[in-house]
């Protein structure tokens, strides 16, 4: 694919992305100012900082380094060890859920069952949801790596609209259920967006477009784990990489996330002052989640695209 060719394709990326991020921090803000006149600051507290701390770590752990990894260099490789080297996220994320998830149990402090109830079954559930997830990122990769615009977009748009669909339901009708509520939202979104990827697959691969597109793997079989005959299992170039990217984003996490970890690990603010300053801090970063952000991850895949790593400036392609 020519440079000219990805650089649009990755404009259309990072726009379609900039638009999502307003869809979903509108509807997010909607949300919470809606729940908040049947639930308690408390319990929108322990939702949006300690549960979606919980479920972005350990979807950060396990896929991060992963996805920078399998990202970078041209389409034109071995998509059978990539695909191997990014199936290992889900026996990563099932450890970092177990052990994030004892911690969260057993370290932290509990809120009272009165204001917060089903506390424990909020943290395996949020920790489940984040393996759900992962059991989806060879779809997600190759989609990326592809600049398959169109399937994020309405893929990441159906499973926020059916979160909050079902979100608002529950609210409304079993307000006393707590965080069985947004247990079961968080669930169906990762659920849906899982599907979405899965079924766009078993209906792209093998049709005329993807023999149109010559693209690397021809049937679902291919996106599981496979043995190569006479080769590693995976691509130890990219699992170099990978732990290079893993040991760097550590830094990124703490930025990202610092004052979460700051408000769980040591209990600075209640429940209740979490959740507000959540939203304020939302609104706050709105500029670097609606601009900043989609325009990092797109243009990631255009410059490791267009450009070979390891190689000097001059004998780069175009």
């Amino acid at each position: 694919m020519a440079s000219q060719d990805v650089l649009s394709q990755t404009t259309r990326l990072a726009s379609s992305s900039a638009l999502l991020q307003v869809l979903f921090r509108v509807v997010t803000f909607g949300l919470n100012a809606f729940t908040l006149r049947y639930l308690s600051r408390e319990l929108i507290g322990v939702v949006n900082v300690r549960l979606t701390l919980l479920y972005s770590t350990v979807v950060f752990l396990a896929r991060e380094a992963f996805r920078r990894a399998c990202l970078s260099g041209s389409t034109k490789r071995n998509w059978t060890k990539t695909i191997n080297l990014l199936w290992l996220t889900v026996p990563l994320g099932v450890f970092w859920s177990i052990f994030l998830g004892l911690v969260w149990l057993h370290l932290l402090e509990v809120p009272d069952p009165s204001v917060v109830p089903h506390y424990q079954a909020g943290v395996v559930a949020f920790g489940l949801s984040a393996v759900i997830e992962l059991l989806g990122e060879p779809f997600w990769v190759l989609a990326q790596a592809h600049l398959f615009v169109r399937l994020k977009v309405i893929a990441e748009s159906l499973s926020v609209v059916s979160k909050c669909i079902l979100t608002v339901i529950l609210v409304v009708l079993y307000p006393q259920w707590g965080l069985y509520i947004f247990s079961l939202a968080q669930l169906l979104y990762v659920s849906v967006l899982v599907m979405c990827y899965v079924i766009y697959f078993v209906m792209f691969l093998g049709s005329p477009e993807a023999t149109k597109k010559s693209f690397p793997v021809a049937r679902m079989k291919a996106l599981l784990p496979n043995l190569v005959e006479d080769e590693t299992f995976v691509n130890w170039k990219e699992a170099r990489l990978t732990w290079s990217f893993f040991k760097q984003s550590f830094l990124k996490q703490i930025l990202t996330e610092g004052e979460r970890y700051v408000m769980t690990f040591l209990n600075v603010l209640n429940f209740g002052d979490q959740g507000v300053y959540d939203i304020v801090n939302n609104l706050g970063s709105l500029v670097a989640r609606f601009i900043f952000l989609p325009i990092e991850e797109s243009f990631y895949v255009f410059f490791a695209k267009v450009l070979e790593r390891g190689k000097n400036v001059k004998d780069q392609k175009q």
